[in-house]
């Protein structure tokens, strides 16, 4: 079934700075079972480092050791919060689970950093969440009208009420009763004092890989966490598919009817680590086709290619091969400052693009360029690079864009502006043009990227790929937006959520 949605509102627990060009996935998750004894806390957060382009603003850990849980959580970085000696000490145990996460002023409070913990009847559960909840508004209202009280804004606080809740005898039944009443995208690791569980939306729109090192299970949202911590790479958890993992050993469930999977088309775009191997494709090589299908695409007359650093850079190599054209680092990366929006005045905010992207004038100077980026949000920052690159001595610039456009926002864990935002949903190509001051722009068409894919053009009846960024064919139905537009909830009242304070 396709959903579709016209101008959709999007619902954030945080707040974007107006000139905030950057896309952002909410979480990256790592879980490890069977260690040896006070070594999983320190494998986990390893596997945490290693997905910090997930998320880099809070994270947590919680172990287990002799049936008992250690949990902490934390703002800030993964190596300032686990990065000492002391973290097996503290953490202890040879099962342990990990999250880290993007949240931006208003978002980043403590009681929103996971994993989340609740104390059952049957023992502990800690739980880490990759992606978003389309119908946690409307549990939320459900939830709290039968008593439950939360203690976060967070939708994953929502799947551990519902695991409370359920009747079911054993804690697996229970938590795959739960997955039964949530819709949208996720990735989900959960840890009990016997298992770890791992779960994938039935549509497989968020990654989950398995690994194993030494004799210890690795659950990790990309494989670039299983080489960074030296595991082996077994397989892909499978869409609609719960693993679970003790003493036992393995074993899989596929609890739900089988659908088509429908993998997040941003993972290979923007979000993964161009190290990992997402759904089976390395995602170096798709982004370098990318680049090589935006090249037969958009020829024109140049000089030199140049990326914008980093995400840009695989395309980049690979319209550089197809068209004939000399790679030049033309832009330089600072890999030392935080993001610009948090700069305390408007004029530190537009300097900080300057010491983020630096112009290489030896490269430019005199050169007609076609610059190469991952795709384009708002336009503020293409905008910035291209008069930096004019003020370097460019006589030309072309933009190009290894995406297609962006016209629709995301409900599935993908932090995106609103719809009335994206450049490309309110203006034609030649305004684009024009606002970005270039001499020319494109952008990869939606058959070019599924073709860089090896997927062949795009089944309009049955996507292969979750693309309603660039479609507005959204895969679930929005339970949330439907509320929203409808302003009641199903018992006629109105529907609330807590709010951060």
């Amino acid at each position: 079934m396709r959903h579709h949605i016209a101008d959709p509102l999007v619902h954030r627990e945080h707040w974007r700075e107006p000139e905030d060009d950057q896309l952002r996935l909410e979480c990256g998750v790592c879980g490890v079972w069977g260690a040896p004894e006070n070594e999983a806390s320190s494998i986990v957060a390893l596997g945490l480092h290693a997905l910090q382009h997930r998320g880099q603003e809070a994270c947590g850990i919680a172990s287990v050791s002799a049936e008992r849980f250690y949990t902490e959580r934390h703002q800030g970085l993964v190596g300032e919060a686990f990065g000492n000696a002391e973290l097996t000490t503290r953490l202890p145990g040879g099962a342990a689970v990990g999250h880290t996460r993007y949240s931006t002023a208003g978002g980043s409070f403590l009681r929103n950093i996971q994993p989340m913990f609740a104390d059952l009847d049957q023992g502990g559960i800690a739980i880490a969440h990759n992606g978003n909840l389309t119908n946690f508004k409307y549990l939320h209202a459900q939830l709290v009208s039968e008593g439950a009280i939360f203690q976060s804004t967070s939708d994953s606080e929502a799947i551990l009420h519902l695991i409370a809740r359920s009747r079911k005898a054993k804690i697996v039944e229970r938590f795959i009763d739960a997955l039964g009443r949530i819709e949208g995208g996720y990735a989900l690791v959960a840890q009990t004092r016997f298992k770890m569980i791992g779960a994938r939306d039935p549509l497989g729109i968020r990654p989950l890989v398995l690994g194993k090192v030494g004799e210890a299970w690795v659950l990790a949202s990309e494989t670039c966490a299983l080489d960074t911590i030296g595991a082996t790479f077994i397989r892909d958890i499978e869409h609609g598919e719960v693993v679970v993992i003790d003493e036992e050993g393995l074993t899989s469930i596929k609890p739900f009817p089988a659908r088509a999977a429908r993998p997040c088309l941003f993972e290979y775009v923007y979000f993964a680590r161009p190290d990992s191997v997402v759904n089976g494709r390395s995602v170096y090589n798709v982004r370098k086709e990318m680049g090589r299908r935006l090249a037969r695409e958009f020829q024109v007359d140049a000089d030199i290619i140049v990326p914008v650093p980093d995400s840009g850079v695989p395309a980049a190599l690979g319209y550089a091969q197809e068209s004939g054209l000399p790679y030049e680092v033309g832009i330089i990366r600072s890999h030392y400052l935080g993001r610009t929006f948090i700069q305390p005045s408007q004029g530190a905010r537009q300097k900080g693009v300057r010491m983020k992207h630096s112009p290489n004038r030896a490269a430019l100077e005199g050169k007609r360029v076609v610059l190469i980026d991952d795709s384009i949000v708002r336009g503020t920052t293409s905008l910035k690079l291209v008069r930096a690159v004019r003020a370097a001595g460019a006589k030309e610039v072309h933009l190009r864009s290894a995406s297609p456009q962006i016209l629709f926002p995301d409900f599935y864990g993908i932090d995106m502006p609103e719809r009335s935002q994206l450049m490309a949903a309110t203006h034609t190509m030649d305004e684009m043009r024009a606002i970005l001051e270039v001499d020319s722009l494109g952008f990869l068409s939606i058959d070019g990227l599924y073709d860089a894919l090896g997927a062949g053009p795009r089944n309009a009846a049955q996507p292969q790929f979750t693309d309603h960024y660039f479609t507005g064919d959204y895969p679930t139905r929005l339970l949330d937006r439907e509320i929203e537009e409808g302003g009641r909830d199903s018992k006629g009242g109105q529907l609330s959520l807590l709010v951060n304070a």
